[in-house]
């Protein structure tokens, strides 16, 4: 298969997905979301390929939304912002029910959507210096479809401290909230990959894609129709054409404090 914005290298037993935007950090828009979703549908039904590596290429592994595609979605009508969030859950859909196993190795920054890539996936290897972010609160929006995977990931206290804060927070943060699995040296990102490769290759595939059925069984995920993807979806359909979400993404635009930032220094 062919792709614009990521690169798919095949191996033996194993798939290399490289997320290929680096001059905007990687930024999602509307064909790396598509490109992304259409990879792990296509890569999930292949039996010769048993570990997905997804990781990034340039600074970043993704720094969220991408600007262009933000202005866009400024001017979306309701239906059309319903759409657009679908197709993001969709994603996130596609990685969770996938019964591969599925590694993602994050650096430089994971902001916004990037937060759901990771939450769906089974291991995340973080370099020490990564920065993470559920910034969606500060432009007047709520991480609406990343939400069923990270509060699944992390639990619903955890994400209240993230989500509602809207704060920055470290890899080894991460880590303790149970976002990311390990924290490592940018030397160390090669060998922790090898390990968990190692170790997914020991094991039986039919057995990794029945564990992965059964911990969504037990988790309650396991539902592929479930309706709070379409409810989030609406959710943050209904929040980008909002007061609020009109006026935090204009003041991001125009690089001012939104009319609700309260927050003076003496």
């Amino acid at each position: 298969m062919d792709f614009n914005t990521i690169k798919v290298q095949l191996g033996e037993s194993v798939a290399w997905v490289g997320l290929d935007r680096p001059e905007v950090r990687n930024a999602l828009n509307a064909e790396l979301i598509r490109e992304l979703t259409e990879v792990f549908d296509w890569l999930d039904k292949r039996d010769d390929i048993r570990v997905v590596v997804l990781k990034g290429n340039g600074k970043a592994f993704c720094a969220g939304a991408d600007l262009n595609y933000m202005k866009e979605m400024t001017q979306f009508s309701h239906n059309q912002n319903i759409a657009d969030a679908e197709k993001l859950s969709k994603l996130f859909q596609t990685m969770h029910f996938c019964n591969k196993a599925i590694i993602v190795e994050v650096y430089g920054a994971c902001v916004g959507g990037a937060n759901g890539i990771v939450a769906a996936a089974d291991i995340v290897i973080a370099e020490r210096e990564t920065k993470f972010a559920f910034s969606e609160v500060r432009l007047g929006l709520t991480p609406a479809t990343i939400s069923p995977f990270v509060v699944n990931r992390i639990g619903s206290t955890h994400a209240k401290e993230l989500m509602l804060t809207g704060r920055r927070f470290s890899a080894a943060e991460a880590k303790e909230f149970g976002l990311v699995n390990v924290v490592v040296d940018e030397a160390e990102m090669l060998s922790a990959e090898r390990e968990y490769i190692d170790h997914f290759l020991h094991a039986s595939p039919d057995a990794i894609a029945e564990c992965k059925n059964l911990i969504r069984m037990v988790t309650g995920t396991d539902d592929r129709f479930n309706p709070v993807f379409h409810q989030t979806s609406l959710l943050i359909a209904n929040q980008r054409i909002s007061k609020a979400g009109q006026e935090g993404m204009a003041a991001f635009f125009e690089k001012r404090k939104p009319s609700w930032d309260k927050f003076f220094q003496n």
